[in-house]
């Protein structure tokens, strides 16, 4: 058969890049139908339809299968409340008209303390510890037993070695329009003060308290009236919109109280800062707190967050002991000598 271009030669001449394979190959190649070149061009690497598709959807994102999460472990950030075994308080005793939150400085003084390099970085020491502070980490630790951070000690502190209930200053609901000092009203009396910010802090302080939660505490509070033992309320309140609420809902704050507890039921709007909690242990400000003070406004007991029933029962044991002790006067003259001895050594 001869060829198209004759010699071989000429076929060099004519292609002269071309290899003998590529000679060699046969003619119908050159003329491929129309059909298989638009399938090559649409399915490259001479592949069929089907393995291009099949490579194609095994590209594509996949659902992910539906899996069993794991079981959660125990957080070591779950903090268990422990027995309190220190004393709360401040070291000093409290002076009624301190804490009110009102600045008595002169212009000229402001001036000093404003230009004073040492007082500068105080206030930005104070400044950072509020920032840094998260808004809802208080309302976080709530998940933790509600709030609770202490247990209650199964005893009372000894009298040489506790701290001091600060003053606070606020209006009661017998004088809304007059400030009173809460160490005129605890002073010479056994207390059990409830501390709290909220109706939910409210109503923790009510399972220590409440004559519905703890009815024999109200027996006891009624049976040793005449000896001094009291109870005190003091609703920390720093919004002033939420305080204009309670103001504006006197009536219904007076509401399970006789009118003898009314003056000794506070509202306080300012003064109580964190240095004042942290001194007695309110390390959430959403929870309640119930505090035993003496007659030298001495915290003698304290608990937190919701009453345990054993706690409720010890409440009532340290009170009837406090209120015991009030029975001896010279053994409480003599203490009282060992702990000026002591501090003035």
């Amino acid at each position: 058969m001869s060829s198209p271009y004759g010699h071989p030669s000429i076929r060099a001449k004519t292609f002269p890049h071309a290899t003998t394979s590529a000679m060699l190959q046969p003619r119908f190649l050159l003329t491929r139908p129309r059909s298989l070149l638009h399938t090559q061009w649409l399915y490259p690497s001479c592949q069929s339809p089907l393995q291009w598709l099949y490579r194609r959807t095994s590209t594509l994102p996949q659902t992910p299968k539906p899996t069993t999460p794991p079981p959660k472990q125990p957080s070591d950030g779950d903090p268990t409340p422990n027995p309190l075994s220190r004393p709360l308080g401040q070291p000093k005793p409290p002076i009624p008209g301190e804490n009110s939150g009102i600045d008595y400085r002169t212009w000229r003084e402001r001036r000093a303390d404003f230009v004073n390099y040492d007082k500068h970085l105080e206030r930005r020491k104070a400044l950072t510890k509020k920032v840094a502070k998260p808004y809802f980490r208080e309302w976080t630790n709530m998940r933790h037993h509600r709030g609770k951070t202490f247990l209650s000690p199964p005893k009372l502190f000894r009298a040489d070695s506790a701290l001091y209930f600060p003053n606070m200053m606020g209006y009661t609901l017998a004088t809304p329009s007059t400030t009173t000092s809460t160490t005129s009203v605890l002073t010479d009396k056994t207390s059990i003060v409830s501390v709290f910010s909220g109706t939910w802090a409210e109503r923790q302080t009510l399972t220590f308290v409440g004559e519905k939660r703890n009815p024999a505490l109200a027996v006891e509070v009624e049976k040793l009236e005449g000896e001094g033992l009291q109870r005190v309320w003091i609703n920390v309140e720093e919004d002033w919109m939420k305080a204009g609420l309670i103001r504006l809902f006197l009536g219904s704050s007076k509401k399970g109280k006789s009118r003898a507890e009314w003056g000794r039921s506070f509202v306080v709007r300012r003064g109580v800062d964190d240095d004042v909690r942290d001194s007695i242990g309110m390390a959430n400000g959403k929870v309640g707190y119930v505090y035993l003070v003496d007659g030298n406004c001495r915290i003698r007991w304290a608990g937190s967050g919701d009453a345990d029933p054993g706690e409720r029962e010890g409440l009532i044991g340290v009170a009837r002991r406090l209120v015991e002790s009030n029975r001896r006067p010279e053994s409480g003259k003599k203490r009282e000598g060992v702990v000026g001895a002591k501090a003035e050594h």
